[in-house]
């Protein structure tokens, strides 16, 4: 008997011992994860600020001091050296957020997580991520120094990672079992193209194709107009386009296929954008310019953006940087400041090939076949065999859809044509920006720039506002893009492109401010087609109609619009709700919650009730309006929102508005009292289940953890009000990025906020110290240090010496 116990015992001890120390599905190996000396207990630690560091390849010393926000002010003496300590500096702070980036976009998930990021990895190599990172990489390798300087953000992320211990690898690092592996420039193309993807990789192509077929070319016109019933572009109304004199690409007489496919990809979030304006010396209470910019993304932690001071002989610049990425992307130096929001334009369209036979080594083009090329995609997945998808490629770009992913026929597919494939310098762009001196400066950094399409704004001390709509843009014929295209047909092709120096644009414009916030950049009168992409239609207006509100403003008016929480939209659509809603059919609860936002004053607090009545009631409106879209067997876009609300007010009557699955035939009118029935039934069991509906609760925004949110890593229900149609645009897990405002004296005075805090370690308290003065609509004061002999407010400094 006692050898069966020691038999039994043996065993459990094995399983024990190997259970502990082997990955079981998405567990981590238990045992190294809570081991004392290598395990998670290392990660409640801060990483060490003070002291010297010795990093290879310097040239010579570089001191990095650290605000009290936990920002790092970096001065080198050369900017080889200023960014391989930037690159040192980030992935110290950053490291597992860098890689994990990188991985997604590239289609690599597959390896850290296993079979179920199959699917999302296949996307992501068949919207051709890598393809596009490849392109971006031959161009600026002619480029001598751009390359010098990612090589040595290279060489400084890989400084810290081969000084890591295990014990100190990034808490996700150890949740997931696998190490980070060394940095290559590589990565940072990918970084690129993560950004590119998320601001510009959007499209309607096959959704508006499917509508197109199902409804008719007038009905489709009527719900997706070109131009709305308003006019509050980008670029203000009275400008003159006399100047330019390119050709407008003529319209083919020629046919569009119309072809169904039930499923596209997942696409970016729709509602990423951002504010950004300026108002002229005449405009600023003291006489100079004022800029401000607050990019609106998924609310993440560890945060997108990593804050610092970037300085060196040539530059001295603060601001926002990518973690990954060299450089400061939205900021300011001592004599210029720029901000981006995203152009929306629509550079992504969608072409049917046919090929000649099932081998696919061909496709129809112009009257012959033309051949293609296979790209063997091998995607690595953890304790399975490596998956190879085969991605076929054409002039367009990648077939991204076929028999093998979301298509059926195996002589057809779908090709993908997209600006973000076209290589370009994007580390010239913000070299170039960080170490620009005025507007020429300004201008001739953004004027290669390519993709994403970003409203790029400019301020500078010498008293110059601006506002460039830039990237490179197709010149398409009117309607060009709008549906599916014919990928034989050369005419369907894009023919040129816009010169750089007809795009849109503004320079010290009579009305002494510019602005942007994702609407339509220009009225009817400039000459070249462009898409409404579903523009913004409340943000701009409330913008704009603040800098026409009086003579001159100051940096507390800035953050008061930063944070305003009027919603438009709303004020816009409910008294005709309550003027032709037919109420004698209501409950006494459901009269209470009628009275409640009926008094509303439109504005988005997070102590009030009525927006989430309006949240609950226009969602549910919304969707039932547009139930003939809902079609398992062809995927549709709905309408625009501010086209829906026009359809709500003068064509009440629409077949739209009657209700497919019920034998009556329903009006607006009808709509609005079922909806709100519906809204208040929802509201009135949420009270019973979760207390008080305030907006505050019931919206619940987050902050959450790139890996799915972990709970233990994120932040939840915070004080934050507006939603995603309100100036602070902030939605239930996406919202205001990087609140920036920039006065430009001399120097620039600032201010800055962001969900998140500087550390990338959940143990750290500069993980998520910013969130709460974020939520409340609080800034910390930029230091901006203008000698590093100078260290009022420095709370600590480290010197990098050469190894």
């Amino acid at each position: 008997m006692k050898y069966l116990k020691f038999i039994v015992s043996f065993i459990l001890t094995i399983a024990i011992f190997y259970a502990f120390n082997t990955k079981l599905g998405a567990i981590p190996p238990i045992g190294k994860f809570l081991d004392p000396s290598g395990g998670i207990w290392q990660n409640e630690k801060d990483e060490s600020i003070t002291g010297d560091l010795e990093i290879k390849g310097l040239i010579d010393n570089v001191t990095v001091h650290y605000d009290k926000e936990r920002i790092p002010h970096v001065f080198a003496q050369n900017n080889t050296d200023l960014y391989r300590a930037q690159g040192y500096i980030t992935a110290k702070h950053r490291l597992w957020q860098m890689e994990f980036q990188t991985l997604a976009s590239a289609g690599r998930l597959s390896e850290i997580i296993g079979e179920k990021a199959l699917n999302y990895d296949r996307a992501q190599r068949r919207k051709g991520m890598v393809f596009g990172a490849e392109n971006s990489l031959e161009i600026i390798k002619a480029d001598k120094e751009s390359m010098a300087y990612l090589e040595a953000y290279k060489d400084g992320v890989n400084a810290y990672i081969n000084q890591l211990d295990p014990k100190d690898y990034p808490v996700e690092y150890k949740l997931l079992d696998y190490k980070p592996e060394a940095w290559t420039i590589d990565k940072t193309m990918y970084l690129l193209m993560y950004m590119t993807d998320m601001l510009c990789g959007g499209d309607s192509d096959l959704e508006y194709t499917n509508v197109l077929r199902k409804f008719g070319k007038d009905r489709f016109d009527l719900l997706f107009p070109d131009f709305f019933d308003f006019d509050e572009p980008v670029i203000p109304k009275e400008t003159d386009w006399s100047f330019i004199d390119k050709e407008i690409t003529a319209i083919p007489q020629s046919e569009l296929p119309l072809d169904s496919i039930s499923e596209t990809m997942v696409k970016p979030n729709p509602h990423n954008g951002s504010n950004n304006w300026a108002v002229s010396g005449n405009k600023s209470y003291s006489g100079n310019p004022i800029l401000a910019n607050d990019p609106h993304l998924g609310l993440n932690l560890p945060s997108i953006w990593f804050v610092m001071q970037l300085s060196s002989p040539s530059q001295n610049t603060f601001g926002a940087t990518l973690p990954g990425a060299l450089g400061v992307i939205i900021g300011f130096n001592n004599t210029i400041s720029w901000g981006v929001t995203n152009a929306t334009r629509d550079v992504k369209d969608w072409y049917k090939i046919e090929f000649k036979d099932k081998n696919r080594t061909q496709y129809k083009y112009n009257g012959t076949w033309k051949n293609t090329h296979v790209r063997l995609e091998e995607i690595k997945i953890k304790g399975q065999k490596t998956y190879i998808d085969s991605v076929i490629y054409t002039h367009h770009g990648p077939v991204s859809y076929d028999h093998t992913f979301k298509a059926n026929d195996e002589k057809e597919g779908y090709a993908m044509k997209w600006t973000g494939h076209i290589g370009h310098n994007f580390t010239r762009l913000f070299y170039k920006l960080n170490n620009g001196k005025n507007y020429e400066d300004y201008l001739n950094a953004i004027s290669n720039h390519v993709a994403p399409a970003q409203n790029f704004a400019f301020a500078s001390t010498n008293g110059d506002i601006a506002l460039w709509v830039q990237g490179k843009f197709p010149n398409k014929w009117k309607g060009q893009g709008k549906f599916l295209m014919d990928g034989s047909n050369p005419k369907h092709d894009w023919q040129s492109f816009i010169p750089q120096e007809f795009n849109a644009h503004t320079k010290n414009p009579e009305r002494g401010f510019i602005s942007s916030s994702n609407q339509y950049p220009t009225d009817a009168s400039y000459p070249f087609y462009v898409f409404n992409d579903g523009y913004d239609t409340y943000r701009n207006r409330v913008i704009n109609s603040f800098f026409r509100s009086k003579e001159t403003f100051t940096v507390d008016d800035f953050k008061n619009l930063q944070n305003n929480n009027f919603n438009l939209k709303a004020s816009e659509l409910l008294p005709y709700m309550f003027e032709h809603m037919d109420i004698s059919s209501l409950s006494e609860e459901e009269l209470d919650v009628l009275n409640i936002i009926k008094s509303w004053d439109f504005y988005s607090e997070i102590d009030k009730m009525a927006p989430s009545i309006w949240d609950a009631w226009w969602t549910d409106l919304y969707q039932i309006v547009w139930d003939e879209f809902n079609d398992p067997n062809s995927a549709m876009d709905y309408p625009f929102v501010y086209q829906t609300i026009y359809m709500l007010k003068n064509h009440p009557n629409d077949a739209f508005m009657d209700i497919l699955n019920t034998p009556e035939k329903e009006t607006a009118n009808d709509l609005f009292l079922i909806t709100f029935k519906n809204a208040a039934e929802k509201l009135i069991n949420w009270k019973a289940k979760h207390g008080d509906y305030n907006w505050q609760a019931y919206k619940g925004t987050y902050v959450g953890h790139l890996l799915q949110a972990l709970p233990a890593f994120s932040r939840f229900d915070l004080p934050i009000g507006g939603d995603k149609n309100t100036v602070n645009a902030a939605g239930k897990n996406w919202g205001p990025s990087w609140r920036m405002i920039v006065e430009m004296s001399s120097p620039p005075k600032a201010l800055g906020i962001y969900p998140g805090g500087q550390s990338g370690n959940p143990g750290s308290k500069y993980y998520d110290n910013f969130i709460d003065k974020w939520a409340t609509g609080e800034y910390f004061n930029v230091l901006f240090m203008q000698d590093q002999n100078e260290t009022e407010g420095i709370i600590a400094t480290q010197t990098l010496t050469s190894k």
